[in-house]
């Protein structure tokens, strides 16, 4: 091994019998940004794509624009769903009271009202599948999953409610330039604006 090997290895946490939990995602030290917890195993991301980050950029912007007193919009923040799950939605709708300060680092799965999952490459099984799977059984009611339009490059938003007798997220709809919906509050999103960011 050459010196320049040695210097660029990195030292991974060997994890516990039973997984991580929550308590442990919060206090490793050294995670990369933007680790999520899913079932008990740490999840690193890829680094975002333009599409991406202007998609948050819009719907963040967006949805603070005609939010209610009482909610919030978060992006990038975790959400504690159990023990052994923390993922961190890309955008978050909450409950105003769920905000703690400046220094807070994480949301309680009751608190929140709406999560977003922009899909990646890296992404996409755990984005289509996975979380909304676990945002559906810790009761969160709205659940937002956007893909690309491989032709315009813009923003598809697949919008899901939660149906409360199976705990599982029912397709309320598509949608392409624009998104317009009652819940979790009245929103109206021109998503052709992704082209001027």
């Amino acid at each position: 091994m050459t010196a320049e090997s040695a210097e660029h290895q990195v030292e991974w946490p060997v994890p516990p019998q039973d997984g991580y939990t929550v308590d442990d995602l919060f206090t490793l030290p050294n995670l990369p940004p933007h680790t999520e917890l899913i079932d008990g195993s740490l999840v690193f991301v890829s680094p975002q794509r333009r599409f991406h980050a202007n998609v948050i950029d819009l719907l963040v912007s967006s949805l603070r624009g005609s939010l209610p007193g009482e909610f919030k919009v978060s992006r990038a923040m975790t959400v504690i769903l159990d023990k052994h799950n923390g993922p961190e939605p890309d955008v978050s709708v909450l409950r105003a009271g769920a905000i703690t300060g400046p220094s807070q680092t994480s949301y309680q799965a009751n608190d929140v009202l709406l999560a977003v999952e922009v899909v990646s490459p890296d992404s996409e099984s755990r984005d289509r599948t996975t979380k909304p799977q676990k945002y559906a059984t810790a009761g969160i009611p709205n659940f937002w999953r956007v893909e690309e339009n491989g032709t315009t490059g813009r923003p598809i938003i697949h919008v899901y409610e939660l149906d409360p007798l199976t705990a599982a997220y029912v397709h309320m709809g598509m949608h392409r330039d624009r998104i317009s919906v009652a819940k979790p509050y009245d929103i109206d999103i021109d998503l052709t604006a992704i082209d001027r960011l």
